[in-house]
């Protein structure tokens, strides 16, 4: 592990716990691994809002279009002994299919390039309204020509990753759920990932939520819906931790891994840009890339019925990050960006020392709330309130144990003013000063908020 990672570790942990409260979100578990080892496991909130019940780091949840990932290493482990080719058309494994569908190379489909519908005419799976598919019915949409054609652009596609996991059942001669538990989930060592939701119970799981609208309240969404013969697209189940087990393995710098250095190097692969969109992403053989140079990311992401989810391999790094989030309006894509932007800080600043280790802690003031973070020379005031908290951060400079000076700062803010760590009689740190402004702790600021104000009912 780098030296500064346990002190950014720290910091993820107390900035995820706060964005929780901050945006009123039911839950979020969050795992890293760095290397293949998880080195930090945790979950904030409630699995059911309806309950109360804790969440915890045991919890499931529906990981939906991560899916997509285990069965694209389904398909790689089947190329690799042989068994089919990446550039076989579907219609020799899988029958009924439209001509121009049944055309489609198998690698078209992992990369979501066959131009096919991306739920069929109906996607009242997504919506709660009715049964994922059945084969039959599955077949039925694709026995249609595609929307577009074949190699043109990246279109995603469920009904695609659905079609290959015809395909491994085809190849294999057993259901896909067999098949993928035993070959791909159990060889990777997994003990906490599920094909579908019928495999998990009773083990805990994250209910969904929705949105606080129209309702203006959350209600509770089971997401208990099997995947039926969807469940290649979209039907896993998995905790944070076994998520980050399986997608370390998948780095081509992985020193353990089911697949061969080729396959993960070409599942990662920037095939497809996701070129009308502004984020910036591109789509490998059941991946989604982004990011640049050193920080360059792939994994996956998922949405089902109110639960949001998303995963990344930061291959230079050597880091896996999964944050699972259990509303619709879940914040798993900024919170996982955000984290990102954390190390990425730590990574230039480095650890604290025992020069700057006092100046920490979250301090509160009737405009909000500033985190004090140190770092190797330095204490940032970050706002834990952004997703980016660091940026635009003020930058503290010690001048001695108690003192330091705003040495860098927007212009807005107090540049050259002093700062001041105040300890009580026990001579713990009992608040601070920041240029003019007297921070208090959590608990004394409602203590002098009530005072001042009174008890007053919120809108």
């Amino acid at each position: 592990m780098t030296p500064w990672l346990p002190a950014a570790l720290n910091y993820v942990s107390s900035w995820l716990a706060y964005q929780l409260r901050h945006h009123g979100q039911p839950g979020c578990s969050v795992a890293i691994a760095s290397g293949q080892e998880v080195v930090l496991e945790a979950a904030f909130g409630s699995a059911d809002l309806a309950t109360g019940e804790p969440l915890t780091p045991r919890h499931g949840f529906r990981i939906a279009s991560h899916s997509k990932t285990f069965t694209s290493v389904g398909i790689l482990r089947l190329a690799e002994t042989g068994r089919l080719r990446l550039d076989d058309a579907v219609g020799t494994y899988v029958s009924g299919l439209h001509p121009e569908v049944a055309a489609l190379t198998l690698t078209q489909l992992l990369s979501n390039s066959g131009g096919l519908t991306r739920d069929g005419a109906d996607n009242g799976q997504f919506r709660d309204r009715k049964p994922f598919l059945r084969k039959a019915e599955l077949l039925a949409d694709l026995a249609l020509p595609p929307v577009l054609p074949s190699s043109q652009r990246f279109k995603y596609s469920n009904h695609g990753f659905g079609l290959l996991g015809l395909v491994i059942a085809s190849v294999t001669g057993e259901s896909y759920d067999d098949w993928i538990s035993e070959n791909v989930v159990a060889a990777a060592g997994l003990t906490e990932a599920e094909p579908d939701i019928d495999r998990w119970a009773p083990r805990p799981r994250a209910k969904g939520h929705s949105g606080q609208l129209p309702l203006g309240r959350r209600i509770v969404i089971p997401a208990d819906s099997p995947g039926n013969d969807m469940a290649s697209a979209t039907g896993f189940v998995g905790t944070a931790a076994d998520v980050v087990r399986f997608f370390s393995q998948l780095s081509p710098k992985a020193e353990r891994s089911i697949l061969s250095p080729q396959s993960r190097r070409e599942m990662s692969r920037r095939l497809w840009p996701d070129s009308e969109s502004e984020l910036g992403r591109h789509y490998g053989l059941g991946t989604i890339s982004g990011g640049d140079g050193d920080w360059a990311w792939f994994g996956h992401s998922g949405g089902f019925q109110g639960v949001i989810t998303r995963t990344a391999i930061l291959t230079e790094q050597g880091l896996t990050i999964s944050v699972l989030t259990n509303a619709v309006d879940g914040l798993a894509h900024p919170w996982l960006d955000g984290i990102i932007h954390i190390l990425k800080r730590f990574s230039k600043l480095g650890a604290p020392t025992p020069a700057t280790e006092a100046w920490s802690g979250r301090w509160w003031s009737l405009w909000g709330v500033i985190d004090l973070v140190p770092f190797a020379d330095k204490v940032l005031c970050a706002n834990p309130a952004l997703f980016a908290p660091f940026f635009d951060a003020p930058e503290i400079k010690l001048e001695g144990p108690d003192l330091g000076r705003i040495a860098k700062a927007s212009g807005f803010s107090s540049p050259g003013e002093t700062c001041r760590l105040v300890r009580g009689t026990d001579g713990k740190v009992a608040s601070v000063q920041i240029a003019g402004g007297h921070l208090l702790t959590e608990a004394e600021l409602q203590a002098e908020m009530t005072e001042r104000y009174g008890q007053q009912a919120s809108a």
